[in-house]
């Protein structure tokens, strides 16, 4: 604040170093805050990392499977056997407040919960790698949900953090240094205009005694 935009009085004064412990106090706060966001989102990259890493290698899996199905049965054929789908799947979202970053929460429910509804065909026909196909690319189904969850929390909580360290900065390097050269100011205007009352009064005091004994 400029320093000739400030009143310098007591009112003024009392305002600005309630202002400034206000800072102060939400500057640790914010601190606090960001700290934690750090934790939770260190936690989150390893937890990602992990998933990641698992449903590559089951897409992999899933991938060099069906690579095999499709040399062994002709293309007719496996388009047909993956025409219908018998399994249907539900998913839920909801959402999860962490640290005040609403985070979505995926749930996925499927309609029948018979292991055979994965393969929408029959066995007479079709390869043994194409079932397994089926059976991999179930298992990393769950995986990849909670993957994109977990990506979209990160995203989330990095938005929060970068929000957070910008106001933990402003209080830190602008905001509470400009508080704190205004209450500086003001108090040492405060006792300038202290002093020259206390001169102006020991004059009058001198003025009246002088008047009053006669004194030249």
């Amino acid at each position: 604040m400029p320093k000739a935009a400030i009143t310098p009085t007591r009112m003024e004064l009392t305002k600005l170093k309630g202002r400034y412990k206000t800072a102060r106090r939400g500057h640790k706060l914010l601190k606090d805050k960001r700290d934690e966001l750090m934790r939770q989102f260190m936690e989150i990259v390893r937890k990602n990392k992990a998933l990641r890493t698992r449903v590559e290698q089951g897409l992999t899996e899933a991938f060099a499977a069906q690579t095999v199905a499709s040399a062994v049965m002709s293309p007719e054929l496996l388009e047909q056997a993956l025409l219908y789908q018998r399994q249907t799947v539900e998913l839920k979202l909801t959402m999860k407040n962490i640290m005040s970053v609403n985070v979505p929460q995926y749930k996925f429910s499927t309609k029948t919960e018979e292991p055979g509804e994965i393969y929408p065909y029959g066995f007479a026909q079709t390869s043994g790698e194409l079932d397994t196909t089926m059976e991999r690319m179930s298992r990393v189904f769950e995986d990849m949900l909670e993957l994109a969850q977990v990506e979209k929390m990160m995203q989330l909580m990095a938005e929060e953090i970068e929000k957070t360290r910008r106001r933990v900065n402003a209080l830190e390097y602008v905001m509470i240094p400009e508080m704190q050269e205004s209450i500086k100011f003001i108090s040492m205007k405060l006792e300038e205009n202290d002093l020259s009352t206390k001169v102006r009064l020991m004059k009058v005091k001198d003025m009246v005694l002088k008047k009053a004994h006669n004194f030249k």
